[in-house]
């Protein structure tokens, strides 16, 4: 009996970690882009919906930036056994999530366990998708996250004369993938790999995902295969199409 109740106390949980810090000015909608409506809800309310109906997740933590005074408005409810808030946001996506993760030591995780980062703004994720990722990821040395092969054809840019954009060069798309969220990795890993790129600004400027400073160290990252619904809302266009999107869902 004391065997079987030490190997389920040692088995790794997941945990989902939802920066949600930004001012999302990219998308024009005169706030921060992840509390605008979308089919009749906040961004991030579809989201955490979505986070929630994943069985496997030990919790969600969201990171709010310590001004932030909207959340509870938009997701009324959400705080509990299995949601969970914390005002700890930084200057910097990285900062953001590396200050999560600090905040998921201080709350009883460990170390060897994993931790899905998802951006908020890819409200469209679904369940399934995010137990593909920890069924291909659970027993990989390194972790991995969702991600597209390209498909388009891609272009390098150089600004003209009148200030317009100009093609300089395309750009060979082949073994090219688009990153996605979440992205997953184990706690005593990403946390580290963070707190270094961010003590070096030229390195911290490079980290854009969380991949980014796996890799810094040296490791390779599983890419699996993602979803083209999966997009993050960015431009004011995406919020008309995110919405068509999920009228179509049951």
């Amino acid at each position: 009996m004391s065997l079987t109740i030490a190997s389920h106390e040692f088995k790794p949980r997941a945990f989902a970690l939802v920066p949600c810090a930004g001012v999302g000015e990219r998308a024009g909608v005169g706030g921060p882009k992840q509390y605008h409506p979308i089919a009749g809800k906040a961004v991030v309310a579809h989201t955490l919906a979505a986070l929630a109906a994943v069985p496997r997740l030990a919790a969600t933590l969201v990171v709010l930036s310590p001004g932030d005074t909207q959340f509870e408005q938009h997701v009324p409810g959400f705080e509990g056994e299995h949601g969970w808030v914390a005002r700890v946001g930084g200057a910097s996506r990285a900062e953001s999530v590396a200050n999560g993760l600090g905040e998921l030591l201080a709350r009883g995780a460990q170390p060897h366990d994993w931790v899905l980062v998802h951006d908020a703004a890819r409200c469209l994720i679904q369940p399934d998708w995010v137990e593909r990722l920890i069924d291909a990821c659970e027993d990989d040395e390194v972790g991995g996250l969702l991600a597209l092969p390209l498909a388009d054809t891609l272009k390098a840019a150089v600004v003209g004369s009148q200030g317009e954009a100009r093609v300089q060069a395309t750009v060979d798309r082949a073994g090219k993938w688009a990153a996605q969220t979440p992205q997953m990795f184990r706690l005593g890993l990403l946390r580290p790999a963070l707190l270094s790129a961010l003590a070096d600004p030229e390195t911290a400027a490079a980290i854009t995902d969380e991949a980014s400073a796996i890799e810094a160290l040296g490791h390779q990252p599983r890419l699996v295969q993602g979803a083209y619904d999966n997009f993050k809302v960015t431009w004011p266009g995406d919020f008309a199409l995110a919405e068509r999107l999920l009228a179509t869902r049951p």
